[in-house]
């Protein structure tokens, strides 16, 4: 009984193994089966998998933001184009580039005057390749065999071959339009869409190359975007341009915008407020990632980020007024132009503040030119010349000479000087426009004295004025402690508007005791209209240089329509510096520019006292010299008229500075600075008593 137990027993531990054997046996034959099934079944599947690339992103660019005026008119939009475009892809080989150069010149009229005679001569070789290797004698193929001669040699050898006359000539039109064509293609980077047309693509054109894309490898029809100004010309030289999509980034800008994202052939802002908000108004590319083999083939396209327009600016400038200001400006330039000495007037310049805020509402000039196309003279804008182009400003900175007087104590306020003739040995005499005998500084502003002016800065230079004398002064320190001054006000130095290229004008490089009493009348250092500007912002506002700005709000875009999106950023007014000055001294100063346009003789009171809004302001007149574009009157002695302004007087609201450069030649001329600054006021007042009885709208 015992050994029959044990001998089951042994016979059922063996049947145990056998089977665990048999169960291992039968998963290494599955594993087996199916590491076979991986390598011979899918291998060539997992093998492509494994050496894919999956880094490759597009960024397919969008539109632009637009820009709005303040009350909320567009200016710059972006007009939409049918376009044709080609991608090349990674293993896009030549031949199949030129099959679909010369399908898509069968299916659109594309313009060659770009293809250069070297472009011909590379085709040609493509096109005659036995013809090509013609051109090359038996001996320097032996060379080459010999390596002696490499590829490069023999290619420019072929190409120095060719003739114009002979073999150029035998391109028909098609192959020179396949070229222009094959061209733009090899211009691309891989997987980066190129435009091959966006302009004048018709419709026919559009719906055929769409109809065969199947046909046209690479190819493909989308739709392109242009700027578009609404107001023409008005305000363009500040609002700027974008590149091309044929130029696309600069070569010095373009490692900077590669490192920011920018693909090769993206349009930039390349010229002011474009160029200034380029981060702004370029908006957020899609993102498309193509997965590619390792030839290149596109395996896959997957959407990482929907684009998004650029956001979108408001301007501070109010266009109505912008395009009034701009028809004043040229109404008055073309009247002068008629009166006799007015020959080398060419420009004129307005600019419009709020003095409180800095906010720009007008920024305007205009220029007489030749078209470089038709040779006939026109009307140009010249906006950007408000602050790029400087000049003596003549009186209108008497006011900061009065206030640097009293700030060193050369003068108090009420103080008296005689005006009368200047005889100061070996200089010829100095006087005012007219003698006004024992003066005080409210009526010096008034009748424009600049005897007092000289007075001032002769005390402030330590000196003394005596008849037939000499005149010692320390010019140096007064120069320095003037200029100091000046720059309070904004006048000498940059403003700080929001816009690139902004000079600072030109101090004069002399340290003569005479130039320093031309300083004090604004005869000496230039200076730009925005900083006149400036200046008298400053003055009207109580003592704050304001920075001026000219965009307002950045805003989201809404893709939908024109209107505008919710405010990102709001500009906020910026004080730069509080003069050093007494608020009695300040508020003085505005009494006397009341005084000029409004009280007795004031030397704008015949312009401006019939005007109801209570302007206050300061003429200028300075003895300049020439030095616009004909070369021939370089040099020649003109007038330079200006005009600072603020109104109300009591409460100014909006501040101005008008400047006429090269205005006439001679004693006399038109005062068309004052011409210019009554209608510009006279403007900005009714429009705000028209934008107050409308419904629903603000003032400017």
């Amino acid at each position: 009984m015992v050994n029959e137990q044990k001998k089951k027993k042994k016979t059922h531990v063996p049947f145990r193994l056998n089977m665990l054997f048999f169960v291992v046996f039968l998963l290494f034959s599955i594993l087996i089966l199916r590491l076979g099934e991986l390598q011979i079944v899918f291998g060539d599947d997992f093998k492509r998998e494994i050496e894919r690339t999956e880094d490759i992103t597009v960024n397919n660019p969008v539109p632009r933001g637009k820009m709005f005026d303040r009350n909320g008119k567009v200016i710059v939009d972006n007009t939409p184009l049918n376009a044709i475009t080609y991608t090349k892809y990674q293993n896009s080989d030549q031949k199949e580039m030129i099959k679909s150069a010369e399908k898509l010149a069968q299916l659109i009229k594309k313009d060659t005057s770009k293809v250069r005679v070297r472009d011909k001569q590379d085709f040609w070789i493509l096109l005659h390749p036995k013809e090509a290797e013609a051109k090359i004698t038996e001996k320097e193929w032996a060379l080459y065999d010999q390596q002696e001669l490499d590829d490069k040699a023999i290619y420019k050898l072929q190409l120095e071959r060719i003739t114009e006359e002979g073999d150029l000539a035998t391109l028909t039109e098609q192959e020179i339009e396949t070229l222009a064509i094959y061209r733009e293609f090899n211009s691309g980077y891989a997987l980066v869409p190129q435009i091959i047309k966006n302009k004048d693509v018709t419709p026919k054109e559009f719906a055929v190359v769409s109809e065969n894309l199947e046909s046209l490898p690479g190819v493909d029809t989308t739709t392109d975007w242009e700027r578009k100004y609404l107001f023409g010309n008005t305000l363009k030289s500040i609002l700027g341009d974008v590149t091309s999509s044929e130029a696309g980034i600069p070569k010095e800008q373009l490692e900077k915008y590669l490192a920011r994202g920018y693909s090769r052939n993206d349009r930039i802002g390349k010229s002011y407020l474009e160029l200034k908000y380029e981060d702004v108004l370029h908006g957020q590319k899609a993102k498309v990632k193509n997965v590619t083999d390792k030839s290149g083939e596109i395996l896959s396209t997957e959407l990482i980020s929907e684009g998004k327009r650029g956001k979108d600016l408001v301007l501070t400038i109010d266009m109505d007024l912008q395009q009034q200001v701009e028809k004043i400006i040229e109404e008055e330039m073309l009247d002068a132009k008629r009166k006799p000495g007015t020959a080398l007037l060419d420009r004129a310049f307005v600019v419009l503040l709020d003095p409180h805020t800095g906010e720009i509402l007008s920024l305007a000039g205009r220029q007489i030119g030749k078209n470089s196309e038709t040779g006939n003279t026109e009307m140009f804008d010249f906006a950007g010349g408000n602050i790029t182009t400087a000049y003596n400003m003549g009186s209108a900175v008497k006011g900061a000479t009065i206030l640097t007087g009293y700030q060193t104590g050369a003068i108090q306020p009420g103080s008296t000087q005689r005006d009368e003739p200047l005889i100061i040995k070996n200089t010829p005499i100095k006087k005012s426009w007219k003698t006004f005998g024992t003066i005080n500084d409210l009526r010096a502003l008034q009748v424009s004295s600049n005897v007092y002016m000289w007075k001032t800065v002769i005390a402030m230079g330590n000196g003394k004025y005596i008849p037939n004398g000499p005149l010692a002064l320390d010019t140096a320190t007064t120069f320095n402690t003037m200029r100091q001054s000046f720059g309070q006000f904004g006048l000498g130095t940059r403003t700080g508007i929001d816009l690139p290229n902004e000079m600072s004008g030109f101090p004069g490089s002399e340290n003569k005791s005479g130039l320093l009493l031309d300083l004090a009348i604004g005869q000496y250092d230039t200076y730009t209209p925005i900083q006149l500007a400036q200046y008298v912002a400053t003055i009207a506002n109580g003592g704050n240089r304001v920075q001026p700005h000219i965009v307002k709000e950045i805003r989201e875009p809404l893709m939908e329509n024109n209107e505008l999106g919710p405010i990102i950023e709001e500009i906020q007014p910026k004080v730069l510096n509080r003069l050093d000055m007494k608020d009695e001294w300040i508020e003085r100063v505005q009494e006397g520019f009341r005084m000029v346009m409004q009280v007795g003789d004031g030397t704008a009171v015949g312009t401006f006292k019939s005007a109801d809004y209570s302007p206050a302001g300061k003429t200028g007149t300075a003895q300049a010299f020439y030095y616009g574009s004909d070369s021939t009157k370089y040099g020649t002695p003109v007038m330079n008229l200006s005009l600072v302004s603020f109104a109300p007087s009591d409460n100014p609201e909006v501040a101005m500075a008008v400047v006429v450069p090269w205005a006439y030649q001679g004693n006399t001329g038109p005062s068309v600075n004052n011409l210019i600054g009554r209608r510009v006021l006279d403007a900005y007042f009714n429009l705000k008593k028209t934008s107050q009885g409308a419904e629903g709208t603000t003032a400017p």
